[in-house]
Parts: structure tokens; sequence; C-alpha cells
């Protein structure tokens, strides 16, 4: 299948002499225009949903012409995407590796990996931190464990979210506005012959995990793979991301793995400080 692609070219910021703010100019102008666009992207980061060009016009107090030229220059970007409704703008992917890259540098990002290495050590088994992006799993960081034979997914991969631990998990701590909404939208796609494909099936297994506090990955993602996934909480008590050990069911069992909340459960509080 060939998907086509619009390009779209860049507009000047505005000037004396090509925009309705003529009292802008030299680098007042770009420092205006860099703000605007700053604030935009914040906007629509932190609306977690897609926004026509009148909601931004009128959620930032901007000219709808001003706004369509902001938004054209960060389409071209890549800072933002159209939607599905191409009427509407969404977080591109230069965003979001913005993201990823300022959460994975740094002091903080050091201290992560300290506590998954600590908690590699105590489980014997590779650790992986992972958090939501959009309607999928983002790892953050991970350390493997020393076996010949493990799964080795990069920082910065993505995966599904209906047949991992975590993002089980990450479904389980949504709303039931939102959980309903994510599967209702997103493919169940059957990844095993234990991956979960029904909506009813995967709801009551949410329902299940948010009960009990973790969530298990029972050979649903790759056939011979096992995981456990519980959920790391900021100092407000909101679930930021999660925590998981997973392994070779040769190696380690379902039962195995569970043998290891406690240490997983400790490992999470102490990461819950570094979100």
């Amino acid at each position: 299948m060939t998907t086509s692609r619009r390009k779209t070219a860049a507009v000047p910021i505005d000037t004396p002499e090509t925009g309705p703010d003529k009292a802008e100019s030299g680098e007042f102008a770009s420092s205006s225009s860099a703000g605007r666009s700053l604030r935009l992207l914040a906007l629509l980061a932190a609306e977690g949903r897609a926004l026509t060009l009148a909601d931004l016009a009128a959620r930032l107090t901007l000219p709808k012409g001003t706004t369509h030229r902001i938004c054209t220059q960060l389409l071209a970007a890549g800072f933002l995407a159209r939607d599905v409704d191409e009427r509407s703008f969404v977080v591109g992917p230069a965003l979001r590796q913005l993201a990823f890259d300022t959460l994975n540098h740094g002091v903080v990002r050091g201290l992560r990996h300290d506590v998954l290495s600590e908690l590699v050590r105590q489980v014997g088994e590779t650790c992986n931190f992972t958090t939501l992006d959009g309607t999928q799993v983002l790892y953050l960081d991970r350390v493997e464990a020393h076996w010949p034979l493990r799964l080795t997914l990069d920082v910065g991969s993505h995966v599904p979210l209906h047949c991992t631990a975590s993002g089980k998990l990450m479904l389980a701590q949504m709303s039931p506005q939102d959980r309903e909404a994510v599967i209702g939208g997103i493919t169940l796609t059957r990844m095993t012959a234990n991956s979960i494909v029904s909506a009813t099936e995967l709801h009551a297994e949410c329902n299940a995990i948010a009960e009990r506090g973790y969530a298990c990955d029972n050979e649903e993602f790759i056939a011979g793979l096992v995981a456990v996934a519980v959920p790391v909480r900021n100092a407000a008590g909101e679930v930021r991301a999660a925590i998981a050990v997973h392994a070779p069911a040769a190696r380690m069992s379902l039962k195995d793995a569970l043998s290891r909340l406690d240490a997983l459960k400790a490992a999470a509080a102490r990461m819950g400080a570094l979100v």
C-alpha cells in the first residue's frame, strides 16, 4: 500500500511587509514567534488530544492567521502532525523525540538507571522502565541481565499496550472513559496464541490488574517470554511509569516472576521520587 505525503512549505514569520503583526520586527519578532510556538506545543502536549486551528487560536488568544502560520512552520519541522481529521493537529515525531532525549539524559536519568541496575542484581533478570506514549509503551531505560538467551529492545522502542505487562498496567490505571476510548481505538493484534484480542476480555483483565496492583504478560507479546510489571507513582500518587522484569519462560516461569514482586515494588517506590 502506498501512502501519499503532503509537502508543506514553511511560511515566513510576520514582518512589517508580510504580516499583520506590523509592530514586531527583527530580534523581537523572532523571539515573539518562538514564544508563541512553544506555547502552542505546550498546549497540545498538556491537552493530550488533537486540537483544531480554531481551538488553538482561541486557547492562545491569537489571530487565526498567525496561528495558521505557526502551525505551518511546526508541521514542516515535524513538531506538529495532522490528526486523522486533517483539520486537527497533534504533537509530531520531532517533539516526541525531543521529550525522549530530555527524559533520557542528565543526573535524574543516571539515578533511574542505578535503581534498575540494583533491581537486576536482586532479581537476576532483565528489567525495564517504561511510560505511556500515546497508545503505545515507550522504553525509557533498561538494564540487561548477563544471560546468553535474552530479548533485546533498545531504549526508545515502542511496544503494544494490549499484550505487554507494562501496557496492560497503563491501561488499567486509566479512567474508565479513557480506557474505553483507547481500547476501542487500537488494533488488538494477535501476537501469540495467548494474546488478548477481545475488547471485553481486555477490559476484564484491566479491572483485575487495577485491583491487584500489578500486570503479567504470560507469553502474550512474544511466545516463550513472560513478564511482570508494577506501577511507578509520583508524590501525588499518579502513575507516571512502570517497572517490569521479563525473561524467557524456560528460565523464569510466571510463578517465578511473581516471586520478584516485592523487589519490583521496592524499586518502583525508589523510582517514584525520580518521576
